[in-house]
């Protein structure tokens, strides 16, 4: 990085915009005092900022959606700083697509038109979202803030903050959560007879529309049964599937920005090439013609989703607890070992596809490939600590149901097996250097007191009915898992993966 800036520090603003263009930054060329608020968006990250915002930003740039501007919300003390962020900005905001050959694009993003802190004014965030105008309300609250049971998948009625907002929307007072500002929204909405907006989730959970339906109609009715009854019925919840790494902004980053063309961003967001975003077709009072910013409509989202999560979100665990046992830190460093990209791919061959229905209008080899390319990409530096971070919300729902569904239909579970038995063994809490490993997972405690049994009992870690089923009593998988669990405590990683990339006994 040259210590001499080419440009004059400049902060994203409608002010800038015309020096930036001058500089080679793709910049909005829209009239954005032209766009007026449709979408409340809640929970304004990295990922919804190079994700749905860069769509709508696409669609404005070719004059499409300017009723369809995107106001930000957030109601956590950490919030703060996104408001503060965008509030210096004009709301304006970088982003930074990071190819594999060190290439970047730039460009300023500017569909966010406003950011709203619920705790600055409650009563005016509430007035929006009852607004007519506002038409979509908008989700990515991560997997964590939909308040699901993980063994019950019902709504955990006893969480304080549920009980503090139900109490206060039945008493007329302003809420605190996601949960009761939509509630309340809506309430406001049908005493008005206004149509109710569609809530619409993007975060990465399977059946998210389903998950939202089902969270929002329970908190509901814990404040007014007739009310939940109406938005189960009146309200759309469309499913959709997620799909952009987008790491965590770091001073580096900042810092590169800075010196390659000469934008003080206070947060900017740096993202891969690939893109893809599949929408149910299911909105009760229009949408943006997502289609026309390379969003895939389609009528089922289910296949997409399953691909995604099977396919790729499998492979990350199946990368990130043999990568830091193998002493890899970034994705891409673990990628350059040609026998995790085979083992990979052969997971994805063998056990990840035969699990899929068909995928309408998807060539999976190409897809495939796509991952491997993804996962190399230097540029991003993906951490494999962020990939196997929460293993207990990610392999029950991601593996767990690969492994359920070959063993019923017969199809091979050895690579699968192999996964669960790395998560086992990453759980001991210490790598093959003997340095300690930070379990970052609610049930850290009893993941970790579990894979300490394992050396006695080698189906310790599995006999845990919430995570893994019936599976501990099922042969087909003991096998091949005890297989990887003893090669892992006797070879290692590396050569647990080496046998498993070259289909060599275990």
């Amino acid at each position: 990085m040259s210590s001499e800036r080419p440009h004059p520090l400049l902060r994203p603003s409608a002010a800038a915009l015309p020096v930036l263009a001058e500089r080679g930054v793709a910049v909005p060329q829209y009239d954005r005092e032209a766009v007026t608020p449709g979408i409340v968006h809640f929970g304004v990250g990295g990922f919804h900022r190079a994700h749905m915002a860069m769509a709508l930003d696409d669609l404005h740039s070719d004059g499409l959606a300017m009723d369809w501007g995107i106001v930000g919300a957030g109601l956590l003390p950490g919030d703060v700083r996104m408001r503060d962020a965008l509030a210096a900005q004009d709301h304006l905001y970088s982003l930074v697509i990071k190819h594999p050959d060190g290439t970047r694009e730039s460009r300023v993003i500017g569909s966010i038109i406003d950011y709203r802190y619920g705790p600055d004014d409650p009563e005016a965030l509430l007035a929006l979202m009852a607004d007519p105008t506002i038409r979509i309300v908008s989700l990515t609250v991560t997997e964590g803030g939909y308040n699901v049971n993980p063994v019950t998948g019902e709504f955990v009625t006893e969480e304080e903050a549920i009980v503090r907002d139900v109490a206060a929307l039945r008493e007329g007072r302003p809420p605190a959560s996601v949960f009761g500002y939509v509630v309340e929204a809506l309430r406001r909405r049908r005493a008005a007879g206004t149509t109710p907006f569609t809530l619409q989730s993007c975060d990465n959970i399977a059946g998210n529309g389903h998950v939202a339906k089902k969270m929002f109609c329970a908190f509901a009715e814990l404040v007014d049964a007739d009310l939940a009854a109406w938005i189960a019925s009146e309200v759309a919840f469309p499913n959709a599937m997620v799909d952009r790494i987008t790491p965590v902004t770091t001073d580096v980053d900042r810092a590169e920005l800075r010196d390659r063309v000469g934008i003080d961003d206070a947060w900017p967001v740096v993202a891969e090439p690939f893109f893809q975003w599949v929408v149910e077709d299911d909105f009760v009072d229009g949408r943006p013609p997502y289609e026309r910013a390379g969003v895939q409509v389609v009528d089922d989202v289910v296949p997409y989703e399953h691909m995604k999560l099977r396919l790729l979100n499998v492979s990350h665990q199946g990368l990130a607890y043999f990568g830091i046992l193998a002493g890899y830190t970034y994705a891409h460093e673990a990628m350059a070992d040609p026998d995790i990209a085979t083992y990979l791919r052969r997971y994805m061959d063998e056990e990840g596809t035969p699990s899929l229905a068909p995928v309408p209008g998807i060539d999976l080899d190409v897809y495939k490939d796509t991952l491997i390319e993804r996962f190399a990409n230097p540029e991003i530096r993906d951490t494999l600590a962020r990939l196997g971070a929460e293993s207990s919300d990610r392999i029950p729902k991601w593996l767990v149901p690969v492994i359920q569904d070959n063993l019923a239909s017969g199809a091979p579970v050895e690579v699968s097996a192999a996964i669960c038995a790395s998560w086992a063994r990453y759980d001991e809490g210490v790598d093959e250097a003997g340095a300690p490993i930070t379990v970052v997972d609610r049930y850290a405690d009893d993941l970790m007191a579990a894979a300490a049994r394992q050396r006695e009992d080698p189906l310790a870690f599995v006999r845990n009915e919430q995570f893994f089923g019936d599976l501990a009593a099922r042969e087909e998988f003991t096998r091949p898992y005890l297989a990887a669990l003893a090669s892992l405590h006797e070879r290692g990683a590396k050569e647990t993966v080496r046998r498993l990339a070259t289909r060599e006994a275990l």
